[in-house]
């Protein structure tokens, strides 16, 4: 399984250092509980923006808070907000759909048992089950077993840990899935990595724990298909 994470800590550290005026080597030093509280409050905000954008520059980021301390910001606050806006909505989108295609390359090519549909999905299959049983309705009924992770292989949730099994329409799966049950026929098994815009989106699913423009990682077992066409002739 293929991992990625980032490094929180010294990102953190990387910002301290930045807003410091002096910069020098040895521990943090701080002379009353006001600057240890400061300082935790500097730690926090340096979280906060490692979520938003781990690339961001801290050596502006601190310039903004020097300035508005000093009282002469140098963007009105409505110029700000319309600045900011425009970034969260449209360019940091695509700075994390540029990263995800290209981590969804690398694996292709680090892996030539994967391969790639139009939509992104990057899959493997592991076990082709019965082709005789390979759903190709979207009204076909099929029941799935599956484990689904993050990119940096956290479990998010399994079927198996639960014990059952995820019945639904074709139709109602997100729509890597649907791409993914019809490569493998009944009993198949297949591992696909996800580009969000094929799973939950911008939105992600505060429930399940995905985050917004989420990479995620299946492992699908397509264990009974209902085919729409012997399901009709039954009635």
């Amino acid at each position: 399984m293929m991992k990625k994470t980032f490094p929180i800590l010294p990102a953190l550290v990387l910002l301290a250092g930045a807003c410091s005026k002096n910069s020098g080597g040895g521990g943090v030093k701080f002379r009353n509980d006001t600057d240890s509280v400061a300082y935790v409050i500097g730690m926090n905000v340096g979280a906060n923006l490692l979520k938003m954008d781990s690339t961001i520059n801290v050596n502006a980021v601190c310039e903004g808070i020097r300035d508005m301390f000093r009282g002469n910001p140098r963007l009105s606050a409505a110029d700000a907000e319309t600045f900011y806006l425009s970034y969260v909505n449209y360019a940091l989108p695509e700075k994390a759909r540029a990263y995800e295609e290209q981590f969804l390359l690398d694996i292709a090519k680090s892996n030539r048992s994967y391969a790639r549909t139009s939509s992104g999905v990057t899959y493997t299959v592991t076990d082709v089950g019965d082709q005789n049983q390979v759903p190709t309705s979207e009204r076909d009924s099929v029941a799935l077993r599956w484990v689904i992770r993050t990119a940096a292989g956290d479990e998010i949730a399994s079927s198996y840990e639960r014990g059952d099994t995820v019945r639904s329409l074709v139709r109602n799966l997100r729509r890597g899935v649907q791409e993914s049950v019809k490569l493998i026929g009944k009993g198949g098994k297949i591992n696909a990595w996800m580009p969000s815009s094929a799973a939950y989106g911008a939105e992600g699913d505060k429930e399940l724990g995905v985050a917004p423009n989420a990479t995620l990682y299946f492992e699908i077992e397509l264990v009974d298909l209902d085919k729409y066409t012997t399901r009709s002739r039954r009635r």
